[in-house]
């Protein structure tokens, strides 16, 4: 596996598949061919059917038109799918009088992350992580007596925990900035912010109540600055991102927890996160939303286990079924906007990430199906959903009209 700097990006949203993947390959191509005169892209399948609404067009203009001064084609095929990935797209190289001078077919497959096809990861770090499988690690975990995120430190490169503050930093803010944010949300859905008014409203309930509505208010408050194109961190995608942040933000407000042991949380919810990218997919054109609600259920289950002194192995139970639970999450954004009904989902997930965790605390961490069977089991059902509900636009609640 690789870092998990890969993992947690920071950057801007709405998505880190449609904007920032596709931005990155733009920038890339535009860096490799500065005589070009003009660009062509081809956005195909899944970038394809929701890329206006998830503002892939934007993203690719902005770093191939050099300020505005390079035209931009942007050509859109909904209907191809390429062989590798559903978010494929191909960059042209132009001369004035239009003669293609070269062409790069690239893909991007979740997180941020773009390859050119199997095991390449453009722009990414060697692998460092010798196992790849949480089986493994928590095996480790207990010929060691050491816990997951001491096996991440000992992978990581020396500046490892000033990224983890980054990363915490970068979180904390997009909180605040979204509980102290009103008004509409952009684009056709019209759709309000909430998270200002969940937060006033649940300061007032007592405490057994104000628990979930200040989850769901840190939760609405990351995933509405995500849809309004803010800064998030990519956990483990941007369209997830508010589930983890408003977990722990929330356990470190009512408990006291010190910001070392926050990072220590951090990074065992990113091992399981990294795992999931390596042996199936955190991208919801592949796998549906349960490789990205899903998954960033199953990482803030594991770090929250973890800061109430669970075993790796309730750890370990808390992480599966926080991802057992979405198996068979369809991707559908409405108007292909990461707005209906992600937004939501995020709020919901991190709940349900806080009661995965009591409920592998009150277990001896025993259970029959393990957290790299779920996500086997993820990878199998997410090649089985029909694409009209990974990310197309085509089916599910996007096949509504909610204007």
């Amino acid at each position: 596996m690789k870092s998990l700097k890969e993992l947690y990006k920071i950057g801007r949203g709405p998505s880190s598949s449609h904007t920032m993947g596709p931005a990155k390959a733009a920038a890339m191509f535009a860096e490799k061919h500065p005589e070009a005169e003009k660009f062509e892209v081809v956005l195909y399948g899944s970038l394809a059917a929701t890329g206006k609404g998830h503002l892939t067009d934007v993203a690719v203009s902005e770093a191939l038109s050099d300020g505005g001064k390079k035209p931009v084609t942007i050509v859109w095929k909904p209907e191809i799918f390429l062989p590798f990935h559903p978010n494929g797209m191909t960059f042209k190289a132009m001369d004035a009088e239009g003669n293609i001078g070269d062409t790069w077919t690239v893909y991007s497959i979740g997180g941020g992350t773009i390859s050119e096809g199997p095991d390449s990861a453009i722009g990414e770090g060697p692998d460092i992580y010798e196992l790849n499988s949480i089986s493994e690690i928590v095996e480790w975990c207990k010929n060691t007596g050491r816990n997951f995120w001491e096996y991440a430190e000992q992978c990581e490169g020396p500046d490892f925990w000033d990224y983890m503050k980054e990363v915490w930093d970068a979180m904390k803010a997009s909180i605040l900035r979204g509980l102290d944010t009103e008004g509409a949300l952009p684009g056709p859905l019209r759709l309000s912010r909430k998270a200002a008014t969940y937060h006033i409203k649940a300061s007032g309930y007592k405490a057994n109540l104000q628990t979930r509505g200040m989850v769901f208010s840190y939760a609405l408050a990351v995933s509405e600055e995500n849809a309004s194109g803010g800064v998030v961190v990519t956990a483990p995608t941007c369209g997830s991102s508010g589930v983890l942040p408003a977990v722990l933000y929330h356990i470190s407000k009512g408990h006291n927890f010190s910001e070392t042991r926050i990072l220590h949380a951090l990074a065992t919810g990113g091992l399981f996160g990294n795992v999931v990218k390596r042996n199936a997919s955190i991208s919801g054109a592949e796998v549906g939303c349960q490789g990205e609600v899903g998954v960033a259920c199953a990482m803030a289950s594991a770090a929250t286990c973890q800061l109430f002194g669970g075993t790796p192995t309730q750890v370990e139970y808390a992480a599966e079924m926080g991802l057992e639970h979405h198996l068979g999450m369809t991707c559908d954004p409405v108007c292909g906007l990461v707005q209906i009904p992600c937004i939501e989902r995020n709020a919901f997930a991190a709940a349900r990430a806080l009661d995965a965790n009591i409920y592998a605390s009150f277990s001896d961490g025993y259970h029959r199906v393990s957290f790299d069977e779920v996500v086997y089991v993820m990878k199998e059902t997410g090649h089985d959903i029909p694409s009209l509900y990974k990310e197309t636009g085509e089916g599910g609640l996007a096949s509504r009209m909610f204007l």
